[in-house]
């Protein structure tokens, strides 16, 4: 099994920044791959960023290119979210995933990943 904890989630200003955090624990061996998903009230959850352990390439959502920069802790199994210049639109909550299954590409839909964590809640004001 593999657990996933994110932090990092809050209040932020129109215009700021925020980092997000996921914490994988368990049986990371497992793990092929991971990413960022979000989804606001009455939408779909959607792909954010992903990062794939086998080739090292990263991949955005059209509606964050340039601003969010997924990254990666090896040593401490950790992935983060890095956001700049945030819109109000950003407003979600937020789920980290983890994929299981090795793939040569980063998978952006929901039924690709196999653990997701509980979420951390990102708020941006206008």
């Amino acid at each position: 099994q593999v657990q996933l904890v994110e932090s990092g989630g809050g209040l932020v200003q129109a215009g700021g920044s925020l980092s997000l955090s996921c914490a994988a624990s368990g049986r990371t061996v497992s793990t092929a791959g991971m990413g960022w998903f979000r989804q606001a009230p009455g939408k779909e959850r959607e792909f954010v960023a992903g990062l794939n352990w086998s080739v090292g390439g990263t991949r955005y959502g059209d509606s964050v290119k340039g601003r969010f920069t997924i990254s990666r802790d090896n040593a401490k199994t950790t992935v983060y979210l890095q956001m700049n210049s945030l819109k109000p639109e950003d407003t979600a909550v937020y789920y980290c995933a983890a994929r299981g299954r090795s793939t040569m590409s980063v998978r952006v839909t929901v039924n690709e990943y196999d653990y997701w964590g509980q979420g951390t809640q990102v708020t941006v004001s206008s």
